[in-house]
């Protein structure tokens, strides 16, 4: 999401095999890196029964939420 140079990401619960930017089926929070310093919104409840039914979290996200103490 986003312009060029001014990205802004969203969380979302997508299937493995969805496109990158195609379905998904909730979005769980955003994140913008050009604030100072950058902003992580993620809802803390919906994140923990996504986990909890056996999501895996990308590695940027789990990093994210790690860095803020959300896993």
């Amino acid at each position: 999401m986003g312009a060029k140079k001014r990205a802004y990401y969203r969380v979302v619960v997508a299937d493995s095999e969805a496109p990158r930017d195609g379905r998904f089926i909730e979005i769980l929070g955003t994140y913008d890196p050009k604030k100072q310093p950058s902003e992580f919104k993620v809802d803390k409840d919906k994140l923990d029964q996504w986990i909890g039914k056996g999501a895996v979290p990308t590695d940027t996200v789990a990093q994210l939420c790690k860095g803020r103490g959300l896993m």
